[in-house]
């Protein structure tokens, strides 16, 4: 009997990860019915980790109120696995809680990241997996660890870190320069956010010993994967190796004979840490080979000789964007084209 891996991303906009999964197994099955087909949701660690992590690992979700970006309450949701709580900090301090007009990092606040936290510790989580990206901050974490009894209440529990981006505190490539415009920044905000954040870097050194500055993955977030490393002694690892490693990924491969993974586009950053490049380099290494299914396909020579069986561009040529992103099109797309690769 075949057995088959679906490992996909989300379609952005489109489909979450898990639905991207069950699209394609229902093609996988229309065509070959007595296969098995494992279905691993993944996310790289931005948008998404919480919704693939739970319930590939059969967990649950929570709710809590929290501090949004401007201190406003918010029902944030994250994920409970036994003792493990999954949280995008997007969910407390994300960039889509604001409309553009109140996009400023000199104001926002990862306060509600820590209160998120310790409603989690309140759960009876002691391991947390946090994934960074698409904050509205550039606070270095100090607002979540103002959140009276943050330190106290997790000593000793352990943090690991998804990082979607390796970007130092501070400095030329560090996170004020780099994205605090794209977080609302004016150029004179830019130079007033890069003083905050060497100053407050000083005061991390003082206080815990670690020097964040030049620390790659530490501005990922505003700044937050420096305080996560400095505070708790964090790894701050890449996304989908950290979700690959938790999700025991490895050992699905053994016994299959194609994995199917998917992203909604597929172009020149495909190979730089998406899900799709470290599924197929975990696949490699097993000798399984691995097709992927996108959206849309933007040729590249990094794409091409990557090492995919197929690239496959689900969505038929001529079909306008705004159709092909609505779920019932791209579903019914995923499926075809999983059930003519095979």
């Amino acid at each position: 009997m075949n057995r088959f891996v679906v490992a996909p991303d989300s379609f952005k906009g489109s489909l979450s990860a898990c639905e991207v999964a069950e699209a394609i197994s229902q093609g996988i099955l229309s065509v070959c019915p007595s296969c098995e087909v494992v279905r691993v949701p993944v996310a790289d660690g931005g948008e998404g980790l919480v919704d693939a992590l739970t319930v590939s690992m059969g967990g649950r979700r929570a709710f809590a109120t929290v501090s949004d970006p401007l201190g406003r309450p918010v029902a944030a949701e994250y994920g409970i696995v036994g003792d493990l709580a999954v949280i995008e900090v997007a969910a407390a301090c994300g960039l889509t809680l604001l409309s553009e007009s109140e996009r400023n990092p000199l104001l926002t606040t990862t306060r509600g990241v820590g209160e998120l936290i310790l409603d989690a510790v309140s759960q009876g989580c002691r391991r947390f997996l946090i994934g960074l990206g698409g904050s509205a901050t550039n606070d270095g974490g100090r607002g979540m660890l103002e959140v009276p009894g943050i330190l106290e209440r997790t000593a000793g529990m352990a943090f690991r870190i998804a990082c979607d981006v390796n970007t130092p505190f501070v400095g030329a490539e560090g996170a004020s320069r780099v994205f605090a415009p794209q977080k609302g920044a004016s150029a004179q905000d830019v130079e007033v956010l890069e003083a905050r954040m060497q100053e407050w870097a000083c005061v991390m050194e003082e206080r815990t010993g670690v020097d964040v500055r030049q620390m790659p993955g530490a501005g990922a977030a505003g700044g937050l994967g420096g305080a996560f490393a400095a505070f708790w002694g964090a790894r701050l690892e890449p996304g989908i190796e950290l979700v690959l490693d938790t999700l025991r990924f490895d050992a699905m491969l053994e016994g299959t004979d194609l994995v199917i993974t998917g992203e909604g586009k597929a172009d020149f950053q495909t190979m730089r840490g998406k899900v799709a490049s470290g599924v197929l380099r975990r696949a490699q290494a097993a000798g399984v080979p691995v097709d992927l299914l996108a959206g849309k396909v933007e040729s590249c020579p990094a794409l091409d000789g990557a090492g995919f069986r197929r690239i496959v561009q689900v969505t038929p040529p001529g079909m306008p964007l705004a159709i092909a992103m609505r779920r019932e099109i791209a579903q019914e797309n995923l499926r075809r084209a999983a059930g003519e690769i095979l």
